[in-house]
């Protein structure tokens, strides 16, 4: 989708959240695990609002599944 082209950088900015979640969600925990910039970028511009798990917020980055 954008800039992020590492799903291993994203699925770090995310370890230990607990889903169902929502991106604002997201945003303030990769923020909290220091994670990279285009990381908190890409997880701030996603459409959807409700991630059941992992594979639902790479699916919105990454656009495959």
């Amino acid at each position: 989708m954008g800039k992020l082209d590492n799903p291993i950088e994203l699925q770090k900015a995310l370890g230990g959240v607990d889903y169902p979640t929502d991106r604002a969600s997201l945003v303030e925990h990769a923020k909290k695990k220091g994670a990279k910039e285009e990381v908190v970028k890409e997880l701030s511009s996603l459409k959807e609002d409700r991630f059941d798990g992992p594979d639902d917020v790479s699916k919105a980055v990454f656009g495959k599944g």
